[in-house]
């Protein structure tokens, strides 16, 4: 009796751990062999929107790539049939980066906007100037259900100074390569900033250079609901790439930012005080190991005035591996908090888990969409950091 109680309990438990897992997008299914870069929000009526690049034939970063969405109506449990929102044929669309506009007074509904990239060539040819990345945003004024066509407002958000893609034009000044966040955008909820949009992106600067050290982050963002957009300065670590941000209290706001080159294998993180125009400080944080992949940051509360963070990344210096949220109760100085979402032991783990990001679903659950098992997959799981 004592042996089937003890069983009841393993199957019990075991099955509490796979309920709370749902796979969103699979790959080899729906028309896509691979799917990547996962971005979530939340909105106001309660569903999730899921976005993530459909990659048709394979893994490869360039090629025949679509944006493509799916929604929950029931808080991750289960998703609806892929939606193909972006689809240049066979070139690509991707770096989904989704946000929810919530103080547009034209728009008290709520404004869904998606800023995407494209491109006409792999990373490494335009970084040689053979090609280029453009930036994109569209609309949705029914949470999703519908899009606008999207806009280009590459020349509000981009500096390329090479218009006809001549491969002998040399410059140090001239961005190149270019891509958003991964992950959501956010709005500012508060203070001299409170509406602002904000989109943390990534650029290259002239031609390539040794160690990645031609990258550097920076983000974008508009103060008119998508109207118009204004670019950040840079973050002054060379080598600063991918990039996702927050608001703090006080009109202050972190970025949290992939380190490409590999030299220091953590997170970067940088400080602005003018809602992102600037940065204050921009330092590596030892606290947040990183094998040189992606990240997602949340502002998920506050506490004797600070902001609370979660941070998600693949908590390792050496593999894509080891997917832990880490939790900050001081807005980014210290990480008190370690919750491990998902880790395979042994071989074949070097990208078990990469790149991820979070939405909050209530005051002590957020949730986490990630790529998982050599990028054949998309895990929705959610997260009680409170406990």
């Amino acid at each position: 009796m004592k042996t089937n109680f003890t069983l009841l309990l393993f199957f019990c438990i075991h099955f509490q751990i796979l309920a709370q897992e749902t796979k969103v997008f699979d790959g080899g299914k729906e028309g896509h062999k691979i799917y990547r870069i996962p971005a979530i929000i939340g909105l106001p009526n309660g569903n999730l929107l899921a976005f993530a690049e459909g990659r048709v034939n394979g893994s490869d970063d360039f090629g025949d790539v679509n944006l493509v969405m799916k929604r929950s109506q029931d808080h991750g449990i289960s998703w609806s049939a892929l939606d193909v929102l972006v689809d240049y044929d066979s070139l690509q669309a991707g770096n989904p980066a989704p946000v929810v506009d919530l103080q547009d007074p034209e728009n008290p509904g709520g404004v869904v906007y998606l800023f995407f990239n494209t491109g006409n060539n792999h990373e490494y040819d335009i970084r040689m100037n053979r090609g280029v990345r453009e930036v994109w945003v569209m609309r949705s004024l029914d949470l999703g259900k519908s899009w606008e066509t999207p806009v280009n407002i590459t020349a509000q958000t981009h500096k390329p100074d090479n218009p006809d893609f001549n491969p002998d034009y040399v410059s140090n000044e001239d961005w190149r390569h270019y891509a958003n966040t991964p992950g959501h955008a956010f709005q500012f909820q508060e203070g001299k900033f409170k509406g602002r949009i904000y989109v943390a992106a990534n650029h290259s600067v002239g031609p390539p250079k040794e160690d990645f050290f031609d990258y550097q982050a920076h983000g974008f963002y508009s103060d008119d609901h998508g109207k118009t957009f204004h670019l950040s300065e840079s973050v002054n670590i060379p080598g600063s790439n991918e990039s996702i941000a927050a608001e703090l209290s006080a009109d202050r706001m972190i970025m949290s930012i992939r380190n490409q080159s590999g030299n220091i294998r953590s997170r970067i993180l940088a400080y602005s005080s003018d809602g992102g125009a600037t940065w204050d400080q921009s330092y590596f944080e030892e606290n947040l190991p990183d094998p040189v992949c992606q990240a997602s940051i949340l502002n998920i509360g506050n506490q004797g005035g600070k902001t609370i963070l979660a941070h998600s990344n693949a908590a390792d210096t050496k593999n894509r591996n080891n997917l832990t949220v880490k939790i900050s109760y001081d807005e980014g100085k210290s990480w008190v908090k370690s919750i491990l979402v998902d880790r395979k032991e042994g071989p074949g783990n070097s990208s078990w888990t990469a790149y991820s990001d979070l939405v909050l679903l209530d005051e002590a659950t957020v949730g986490i969409l990630y790529e998982r098992n050599d990028y054949s997959e998309i895990i929705f799981k959610k997260i009680n950091w409170k406990e």
